[in-house]
């Protein structure tokens, strides 16, 4: 493995360690490059699998590819979750992730913010 591969590889087993301990999930140990284990991050109590990206230097932007989507989406089923998302980052040193959450997750969302701020 070439000096660039392996730091990234270490980045992204950071991101992916740290969104898994926040959501109280698990890192797979393949970084989902096996079919049975798809997603970098699965959340049980949530059916929730999240495909971790990590920005080597720091961005102004970041793409957001449709097949990473895609993808996501069907390790999800594969792995009987419910949910998914797509986690990035635009620096791996900022340790500040944000997320790409399809519809249903969002109105999900919409719907729990509601109740919470009309009590």
């Amino acid at each position: 493995m070439t000096k660039n591969k392996e730091a990234t590889r270490y980045a992204s087993s950071i991101q992916e360690n740290r969104i898994a301990k926040k959501f109280n999930g698990k890192a797979s140990s393949s970084s989902g490059a096996s079919i049975f284990s798809g997603g970098d991050v699965h959340v049980e109590d949530a059916s929730l699998c999240i495909e971790c990206k990590t920005c080597m230097k720091p961005a102004k932007s970041f793409s957001i590819k449709k097949e990473w989507i895609e993808k996501n989406t069907k390790e999800a089923f594969i792995n009987r979750f419910e949910n998914h998302c797509i986690a990035f980052n635009f620096d791996y040193e900022d340790k500040k992730d944000y997320y790409v959450i399809d519809d249903k997750l969002m109105s999900f969302l919409v719907d729990c913010l509601i109740k919470e701020y009309s009590l």
